[in-house]
């Protein structure tokens, strides 16, 4: 059976095991929240990357051209889990800033690691200009969610005191186009990724039974479920212990963990200079937090018992991501990236983290 998996996927699988272990022991022996913390995002972060590799295997059958889409997809179940349990344990703030952070961290840190490492070792690097044309459309359109919310819901606006109803509503609308922009996403990779599997360097693997591929999946779903779970009740206490904002914690460090799977995948396809693959993955994961992910939280929202999720955020959040928008679709619109616009992409990723560490978000 072992030798079915190479010695990368048994590596991760191990990571996942080992950290996921160590959550449980520490939390059966009241060790601290801050340990506890740590541990459970080492095993999020290898359950995400087992997502990956799952993800990679069904790439094999389905064709690159729907592989981004599907890594996309499945590598946000574990914010997803984050977001839910969050919810659950009143930490609403934590969530809109996690929504918020995870289009940030994927459009502007992950991308701009991609631009950066694929750039310093091909040089300039070309991707089709049509796809990054309707990504960043629609990325303009994420913008659009969480600011005419925000807006239209300031005191004497139209409407104030009606935030979650004008949120359900744009909830909805974005459901639908997200629904109507799965075909372009689907046809948006080129035939120059035909040649090797979801993350741009699989070929050589030992391809998995569908069976095994289903089963791993679906291991790893349900113990991202579990460790979430565990993750997001150390999380105030170990935001306490650093001295870090709710809005910092959120912002980037559940984003970032969140989005492990997209964090290294984007970067090995650039890498392999595999760049129409990079930009659809990278890209697809924040569309698809922006179109459905949240949107889909804010309606589990009305029915889950906790804390009511809203499109309404603080303004410093619009005008991050308006700028990330503006900023990536500057960047690749000629469908050409360098490493020196991947340095920039980070530098806009800092700024706005710096922002958010000292305390919370008006």
């Amino acid at each position: 059976m072992l030798a079915t998996f190479d010695r990368k996927t048994r590596s991760i699988a191990a990571i996942a095991t080992a950290g996921g272990l160590a959550t449980f022991a520490l939390r059966t022996a009241g060790a601290a929240d801050l340990a506890v913390f740590a541990a459970s995002a080492v095993a999020l972060a290898g359950l995400a990357a087992l997502v990956g590799e799952g993800t990679d295997q069904l790439g094999m059958r389905l064709g690159p051209s729907a592989t981004g889409v599907l890594q996309s997809g499945l590598g946000n179940l574990p914010e997803f889990f984050i977001c839910v349990f969050a919810l659950r344990a009143g930490l609403v703030d934590v969530v809109k800033a996690a929504l918020v952070g995870s289009i940030l961290a994927n459009t502007l840190f992950v991308l701009g690691v991609a631009f950066l490492a694929g750039g310093l070792r091909h040089g300039p690097q070309r991707f089709g200009a049509d796809q990054t044309k309707m990504m960043s459309t629609l990325l303009v359109l994420a913008v659009a969610a969480m600011a005419v919310p925000t807006v239209a819901t300031s005191p004497g606006a139209p409407a104030s005191g009606h935030e979650t109803e004008l949120s359900v509503a744009v909830s909805v609308v974005l459901l639908l186009v997200f629904a109507a922009s799965i075909p372009a996403s689907i046809a948006g990779v080129g035939p120059a990724e035909s040649g090797g599997p979801g993350d741009g360097t699989g070929e050589g693997k030992p391809a998995w039974p569908l069976p095994v591929t289903l089963a791993i999946l679906a291991a790893a779903a349900v113990g991202a479920a579990v460790v979430s779970d565990w993750f997001v009740a150390a999380l105030e206490p170990a935001i306490a212990a650093v001295g870090m904002s709710q809005a910092f914690a959120g912002l980037v460090v559940v984003a970032i963990a969140g989005n492990a799977v997209e964090n290294v995948i984007g970067v090995q396809a650039m890498l392999a200079n595999k760049a129409d693959l990079a930009i659809s993955v990278i890209l697809n994961s924040s569309l698809q937090v922006a179109l459905a992910l949240t949107p889909v939280l804010v309606l589990i929202s009305l029915v889950l018992g906790g804390a009511t999720l809203t499109l309404v955020v603080p303004p410093l959040y619009v005008a991050a991501l308006g700028l990330a928008a503006l900023l990536a679709a500057l960047v690749v619109i000629d469908g050409e990236s360098t490493w020196l616009e991947g340095i920039a992409l980070i530098g806009l990723y800092a700024i706005v983290a710096a922002s958010v560490w000292w305390g919370p978000v008006a």
